[in-house]
């Protein structure tokens, strides 16, 4: 069951998006603030985060970097309404592995949980290319 830390504001957006991750089979924790967000960070170990980039006290993008900070790994996707190119650039470079528009489906939230999920699971641990071992004829990945 993945764990999700779902870090968003607003109190009925936070609580919808909770119960259709939950309902899909996610574990989820979730926060208000980027404070916050950041303590449950260490104590609830998540699989995945889905941040919002508007919050109150520390904005999106600095409890971003925080988290990247702590995990380079931690895969991280922004769910915000702000959907200029220069907005999601600014996400995707301060550390973001995916950046969503709100309104958006639940379906479509857990699809790309899933994607950010499989890609860190064929990641190397050392963020490069992965291992190729040649053994003769024989290439195994």
């Amino acid at each position: 069951m993945p764990r999700v830390l779902l870090i968003e504001d607003d109190r009925a957006v936070r609580e919808g998006v909770a119960l259709a991750l939950r309902r899909q089979g996610h574990e989820v924790a979730a926060a208000e603030t980027g404070e916050e967000g950041l303590e449950r960070l260490r104590s609830f170990r998540p699989d995945v985060v889905v941040l919002d980039l508007m919050l109150p006290g520390m904005p999106g993008l600095d409890v971003c970097r925080g988290m990247r900070a702590l995990d380079q790994t931690l895969p991280i996707i922004m769910a915000t309404a702000r959907g200029d190119d220069e907005d999601i650039v600014v996400g995707l470079e301060a550390g973001a592995d995916d950046y969503v528009v709100k309104p958006v489906q639940a379906r479509v939230l857990a699809a790309r949980i899933r994607a950010v999920l499989r890609r860190a699971a064929g990641a190397p641990a050392d963020g490069g290319i992965p291992k190729i071992d040649t053994h003769g004829d024989l290439a195994i990945d």
